[in-house]
């Protein structure tokens, strides 16, 4: 069973979101919240999966709540998925930063909305290659210092190789086809690396990537 948490300050938004969880077998929403420090009282009661949360609330938005999740080892099994009304804003990017797993925008088709939540769940890629291309796309036009002591001499090359392709926007068959290697040995290795990086999931892989200057802006 995926247990989920809902943190947005309007109520029709978590009834909506709600509605469609419930109706799912595997699926159980354990809680609501209406804004993030009520949310974050919750999740460490909770412990949910995946926690759904919108940028902009009252008292302590998304991006802080996002945060103060990623530095408590206790939660260190909880998938932050934020909410967005307008797509790529430059909230996204901070909530990325900031590790959450990924970003949903509110208007999302019910089918793709409970997709990304088992992905999420499971740990795996949130953001599908299409949408991580355009975040990459709208992130590298923004400077950002080179990262210094990232870890990415623990790498193997083979390791770096497969980073580097999911920075792109690759999923982890594409990495493999451009690799010559079996699926299961790509995700083996972007796994190992995101354990020597720290790196909380996929998404925080790809900033990391750019950050440390691993992928050049425009170089693919």
């Amino acid at each position: 069973m995926i247990r989920v948490l809902l943190v947005d300050d309007q109520p029709l938004i978590r009834s909506g979101f709600r509605a469609l969880l419930d109706l799912e077998d595997d699926i159980e929403v354990v809680a609501e919240a209406a804004d993030g420090q009520e949310g974050l009282a919750l999740i460490k009661e909770q412990l949910p999966d995946v926690v759904l949360i919108d940028i902009q609330m009252p008292v302590m938005d998304g991006i802080e709540a996002t945060r103060h999740i990623a530095a408590d080892p206790a939660l260190a099994g909880v998938h932050v998925v934020v909410l967005t009304n307008y797509g790529l804003d430059e909230y996204v990017f901070d909530a990325l930063r900031a590790g959450a797993a990924g970003f949903l925008v509110k208007d999302i088709v019910p089918e793709d909305f409970l997709h990304a939540v088992r992905v999420a769940a499971r740990g795996d890629a949130l953001l599908a290659p299409a949408i991580t291309r355009k975040l990459i796309d709208r992130y590298v036009t923004q400077p950002h210092p080179t990262r210094a002591g990232s870890g990415l001499e623990e790498l193997t090359s083979r390791e770096r190789e497969a980073v580097a392709l999911a920075a792109q926007g690759l999923s982890n068959e594409e990495i493999a086809d451009r690799l010559v290697i079996s699926p299961l040995t790509a995700k083996t290795h972007i796994n190992r690396a995101m354990a020597k990086l720290h790196a909380r999931d996929r998404a925080q892989l790809v900033v990391l990537a750019y950050e440390s200057g691993l992928v050049a802006p425009r170089n693919f």
